[in-house]
């Protein structure tokens, strides 16, 4: 069958930078000058460098990273997402932004937890996770790490050497190691742990009801010889030292910790490896510390000033990064696991798209897109495309790299994407059948809540320039953005500053100046993302057998799929929980006739008895305007897609093979297509058909294809003998 030489019809191109420090499809490309089009073995090495099947593949290829160094003449850490120059080595410290970081990891929870709760905005609990990233939060998980460790390294130090058991052991405690490792060698890693450290050793005993300022004295109750209860004062070594149970089996583990720390940090100091001991083991009474209550509550509040004021700087600079990643895991959510068949794959282009626009690189990207895109193979075809972060200004400018005249400054994000850069790709994109999937600048301006206040009119309008062109058709503006946390709900309490009081011990002052708090100032991601993603899922028909059992084809993809159409919107929806209520009836009416864009909705909907707690697809539109509304997007790649098998089985549009293609024999392709319209997946539905009409003194072909009563035109070239 013609439509096997289709396998996919979902890979997506994301023109995004990631980490600067990796490859990037211009780099890969390199010189197109005399070019048509690129090698088999380049589109291989780009592949191997770009193409990601899963999330968990993107985080290890493309290692979103930001970088900090200790500013001495300020006495703060500075952070960087580009690898400063400058820095030596060792005076550098890398964050991976991996399943591992407590920023990220924070967020992929809320997420989840959001998704299972099926909870609102207004009514979820967002500061029960948000303070994930406190210093008690990090060590809470510190302990669960501690726990795995003491008890692998007790069944491995059971066991005789050479034993098989105890290798396998060995590699899962190097493998632990390496893990711990990677906070011992980063200052911002410790820092909470000497936090939580401190605090468990000055307030050992304090508990949530104590009320007591009393210093701590251990001892032992027990029953005297006339049977009265009698408490009998632990020993003491020193006055302030604290005491805590020997615990001989983790003798090896400490010596293995200090070990390892040393062999790490040549330079490093004694109460930093006590700290690791501390933090990864429970100490033995051969190990105390020496403490001085009054040096101990002075480092605590340093430390949580200085955590306080970093992790602040932190966010500001890795936020930006931190939505991207979170937006290629939006991507990726939206098509199930357990489901096989013709998964979501994403390109990284790891390019901004103000570089990837500029009249220099175009032409890379058309090269490349042309060798894919235009060969009647069409395993690496890219169908989409996202660009994410539009500025909300219609008419911002590329930046000019040079400015040569004084101007008038405009005061604009750093990160956002000029309407002209946008424009620019979509005009490359559309001559390679490219829809690209765009959403607006993340903030509380683009949510489901201010678009629920001010309606789709705020996103309509600003899409008034891209409409009308002959790239609108491949331009789909995709709106609200989702909300991740807040911004009036992103506050998050790390700990209170500690006090001595009138009896020399250390307490938690409960004074409100004296809680350090930071503001992460909402969390968002891109609508583009999950629309890419969730259309991308959709083409495949194992995703649409599990939402419709029945009369899905096998071997047909999604293109034609009407998510519009019938309650498709209500079977098959997003994996994005419900952000409000829903929108009032005004605002609906005012989208349903303006028919604008790719529009999610937050709406309280029920199918088969079951409430739906997850975002909708309201609207599938792009920007082009047919018969006074935009037209549903399913059209252009339905076009693209018969076009390209169109190519293929004919012989690049060969006349006398046209007619076969479109003759009423039972096995041409048009009437297998016609025979298979009930299905779900139908390449022609219900009401559909398709002509055509050969001009050979012109050479043109007209295909018109019906989708209801409405015609869509294509012109293809006649491949004529003997020309």
């Amino acid at each position: 069958m013609a439509e096997s030489i289709i396998r996919q019809t979902n890979r997506t191109l994301l023109i995004e930078e990631i980490n600067p420090e990796k490859l990037n499809l211009l780099t890969l490309v390199g010189d197109v000058r005399g070019l048509d089009s690129l090698s088999d073995d380049k589109v291989k090495e780009i592949n191997e460098a770009l193409l990601v099947k899963d999330f968990d593949e993107f985080l290890e290829k493309f290692d979103p990273t930001v970088y900090s160094f200790f500013n001495a003449s300020t006495g703060k850490i500075v952070y960087s997402k580009e690898k400063p120059a400058g820095v030596p080595e060792n005076m550098l410290s890398i964050v991976h932004l991996n399943a591992h970081n407590d920023f990220l990891k924070m967020l992929m929870t809320l997420v989840e937890t959001k998704r299972s709760q099926g909870i609102i905005n207004a009514d979820f609990k967002f500061e029960k996770l948000t303070e994930m990233i406190s210093p008690s939060k990090v060590m809470d998980d510190i302990k669960q790490v501690r726990k795995e460790l003491q008890y692998t390294y007790a069944e491995y130090a059971k066991l005789e050497d050479g034993d098989p058991h105890k290798l396998d052991l060995g590699d899962k405690l190097n493998s632990m190691f390496e893990e711990a490792s990677a906070n011992y060698q980063n200052l911002m890693a410790m820092i909470p742990l000497a936090i939580s450290d401190i605090k468990t050793r000055l307030l050992l005993g304090e508990s949530e009801e104590s009320k007591s300022n009393d210093a701590l004295t251990l001892g032992l109750l027990t029953m005297s010889s006339e049977g009265e209860l009698t408490v009998i004062e632990a020993p003491k070594v020193e006055e302030s030292r604290l005491v805590l149970a020997d615990d001989n089996s983790n003798a090896g583990l400490i010596e293995a910790l200090e070990e390892d720390y040393d062999a790490l940090n040549a330079e490093g100091n004694s109460y930093v490896k006590q700290l690791v001991v501390r933090t990864f083991c429970p100490l033995n009474s051969t190990m105390q510390s020496q403490i001085d209550v009054k040096k101990e509550v002075a480092n605590y509040n340093t430390y949580l000033e200085f955590y306080k004021n970093a992790k602040d700087d932190f966010i500001k600079v890795v936020k930006p990064l931190v939505e991207k990643i979170l937006g290629v895991w939006a991507f990726f959510e939206q098509y199930p696991k357990q489901v096989k068949g013709m998964k979501p794959t994403l390109l990284i282009a790891n390019v901004k798209n103000e570089v990837m626009a500029n009249s220099l690189n175009v032409p890379k990207l058309c090269a490349y897109l042309n060798t894919v895109n235009e060969k009647n193979d069409y395993s690496n075809t890219v169908w989409y495309a996202i660009v994410a972060g539009v500025s909300l200004d219609e008419k911002s400018k590329m930046n000019v790299t040079r400015e040569r005249f004084k101007g008038n400054k405009d005061s604009v994000k750093s990160e956002n994407i000029s309407v002209e850069s946008l424009a620019r790709i979509a005009d490359a994109l559309k001559d390679y059948g490219v829809q690209c999937f765009y959403s607006y600048e993340t903030g509380d301006k683009t949510t489901f809540n201010s678009m629920a206040m001010t309606g789709v009119g705020f996103f309509d309008d600003r899409c008034s320039g891209l409409s009308g062109k002959p790239y609108s058709e491949y331009l789909i503006p995709c709106v609200p953005n989702f909300t991740i946390i807040p911004k009036d709900k992103s506050g998050v309490k790390l700990e209170s500053k500690m006090i001595i009081n009138e009896n020399e011990a250390a307490e938690l002052s409960k004074a409100k100046e004296d809680i350090m708090k930071l503001w992460i100032d909402g969390v968002y991601i891109g609508a583009a993302y999950v629309a890419a993603g969730f259309v991308a899922s959709y083409q495949s028909p194992e995703y649409l057998k599990e939402y419709f059992k029945k009369d899905v084809d096998t071997d047909l993809p999604g293109v034609r799929f009407d998510i519009e159409a019938k309650n498709n919107s209500l079977k098959v929806h997003t994996t994005m929980s419900k952000e409000i209520t829903g929108f009032t009836n005004s605002v609906k009416d005012d989208i349903n006739k303006r028919g604008f864009g790719f529009v999610f909705s937050s709406e309280n909907a029920v199918l088969d008895g079951e409430n739906i707690s997850h975002i909708m697809v309201y609207k599938a539109r792009n920007l082009k305007l047919s018969g006074g509304s935009y037209e549903p997007i399913y059209k252009t790649q339905t076009a693209n897609y018969i076009e390209r098998i169109l190519r293929h089985a004919t012989g690049d549009f060969k006349s006398e093979n046209i007619g076969k293609f479109f003759s009423n024999n039972p096995s041409s392709q048009k009437s297998v297509w016609l025979s298979k319209r009930s299905n779900i997946n139908a390449i022609l539905g219900a009401g559909d058909d398709i002509t055509y009409e050969a001009d050979e003194t012109a050479g043109v072909c007209t295909i018109e294809i019906s989708f209801g009563n409405a015609i869509k035109r294509l012109e293809v070239p006649l491949n004529r003998a003997g020309e």
